[in-house]
């Protein structure tokens, strides 16, 4: 009988021993398949300040189903496994994209790829501006916001939308017409936020090609000053949360489809009959010529009649011969009217060089007759008709070489302040300006199968319009967010499946 217990005994301590291990359970959103914890932070009540990033901003315009792809919601997901609360968002009112101020449209609906190039979807906008959204949005990204932006009273009034002193945005959800960003952000009691700011300080001056007239570039003090008081208030009582610093906004798709040779011989091509012989003698020759007697010849060359070529664009670096071209070509035999428009068109005209970044805009504006409304410029002449052909692109759709370091060097002046702030207040750090890199680079960035470069269109990082994420771009970022957030306060949630994501949005948006 006792040997009879002591196997029962043995049996059963045998069967403890071979089912212990199913008393621990894996946690699958977790990143080491312990217990989900959101470490020493509070998601209890997220709120997240930035600009069309954060809002999720895609193709051009905001739309409901790219705003479900913020990167903001997809953290606030994650979130909610460790105790996040509801996190709300101030949707536009279709899938359209687009904005109607009292009824008029003041912005486009989005883009989608129709297997050529991107085109603007069909359908009119109804998202109306006045039409102003009740309650408090954990999501404060707001398109188009500068860092001062968010300190600013009355950013919200929708009364100054059409005069340009508020944001058409902002004025749908602000909490009044005096409110700032920052202030409905902080009325609603955030324990954990995440600010991702001054993407536009550098994008807005560098897709105007660098000209201050059109966006200027924020004064590094001004960004400075602005970055701290944001942050010195969202970390008021031991607040916790996560900053990201800026990538080169001229490392971005959008300066890279246009090249500076864009002119085919097809484009130089009218009704069947190519025109570079003409072109040649009527106007590159000419001001070749005129131009080498002064010294400067290698600033407009002759077109090539078998190849691509380069575009007439003003180049505001260069001494302006307008004066003496006039003079150069009346001398040669021109009469005083048009030797005089040419002067006062080409005096600081050149080609565009390898070296040039050209602004996606410019897509739309080579070879149309120059407008003020839209270009800021107009011809003296109908012979002079056609942009970037007969007429040089202005500064607003080419960025110069010391455009380009000008912005490199405003940027890293901007990374410096945020990396401060963030060691200063011991926030979670977010390097983007790395990730850009990464995505710039040959091989991309890899993940969940999945291979994402800067490439326009084919990349799967970037939407059509070459400046904003696609919805598998905002997944990427959103996981470099949690990565930095577990990092930093001992948080282990897993981030997201990129292949759940697609790259770009379809027509139809029944199809989403």
């Amino acid at each position: 009988m006792i040997k009879n217990i002591k196997w029962l005994l043995l049996v059963s301590l045998t069967f403890v021993a071979c089912n212990s291990d199913d008393d621990v359970t894996t946690a699958p959103d977790s990143t080491d398949g312990l217990p989900l914890t959101s470490g020493s932070a509070d998601f209890s009540k997220y709120v997240a300040l930035g600009d069309s990033f954060a809002a999720g901003f895609s193709d051009n315009a905001l739309f409901m189903e790219g705003q479900k792809g913020a990167y903001p919601n997809i953290i606030a997901s994650r979130f909610a496994l460790v105790g996040g609360g509801e996190f709300t968002t101030p949707f536009m009112a279709d899938n359209i994209g687009g904005l109607l101020l009292g009824g008029t449209q003041v912005s486009g609906p989005r883009l989608y790829f129709n297997g050529v190039t991107p085109a603007p979807v069909a359908g009119p906008p109804t998202t109306e501006i006045t039409n102003h959204l009740t309650g408090s949005f954990n999501n404060m990204g707001v398109p188009g916001a500068k860092s001062f932006h968010l300190l600013a009273p009355g950013y919200g009034n929708p009364a100054g939308v059409a005069m340009g002193t508020a944001n058409p945005y902002f004025a749908r959800f602000a909490s009044s017409t005096t409110s700032t960003v920052l202030e409905d952000a902080i009325a609603q009691n955030p324990t954990f936020f995440s600010l991702w700011i001054g993407g536009n300080d550098e994008l807005g001056y560098a897709t105007s090609g660098g000209d201050p007239s059109v966006n200027p570039l924020t004064p590094t003090a001004t960004f400075d000053g602005a970055y701290n008081a944001l942050v010195s208030q969202l970390v008021a009582g031991g607040r916790k949360g996560v900053v990201a610093n800026l990538p080169y906004v001229t490392t971005l798709p959008y300066f890279y489809v246009i090249k500076y040779n864009q002119l085919t011989q097809a484009n130089l091509t009218v009704a069947g009959a190519n025109q570079v012989n003409t072109l040649n003698a009527q106007l590159y020759g000419p001001l070749h010529n005129a131009l080498a007697f002064l010294g400067q010849g290698d600033r407009i060359n002759l077109l090539s009649t078998t190849g691509n070529n380069p575009m007439l664009m003003i180049d505001e670096n260069l001494p302006n011969l307008a004066t003496s071209l006039t003079a150069v070509l009346v001398g040669g035999g021109l009469d005083v009217p048009t030797a005089t428009a040419l002067g006062q068109v080409f005096g600081r005209a050149r080609q565009t060089l390898p070296t040039d970044l050209i602004c996606l805009s410019a897509s739309a504006r080579i070879g149309q007759t120059p407008s003020v409304a839209v270009d800021g410029v107009a011809s003296p002449s109908p012979l002079l008709s056609q942009l970037g052909v007969t007429f040089p692109l202005p500064d607003r759709y080419v960025l110069l070489p010391s455009e380009v370091d000008e912005i490199k060097i405003a940027t890293d002046a901007y990374n410096l302040t945020i990396e401060n702030a963030a060691t200063e207040n011991g926030l979670a750090f977010v390097d983007a300006k790395t990730i850009m890199d990464q995505l710039g680079s040959a091989s991309g960035i890899s993940a969940n199968g999945f291979n994402l470069t800067s490439a326009f269109v084919t990349g799967g990082a970037f939407s059509l319009d070459g400046v904003h994420p696609s919805p598998r771009g905002y997944a990427l970022i959103a996981n470099k967010f949690i990565e930095a957030i577990n990092a930093k306060y001992g948080s282990n949630l897993k981030g997201v499946d990129l292949g759940n994501y697609r790259i770009l949005f379809p027509q139809n948006p029944a199809n989403f």
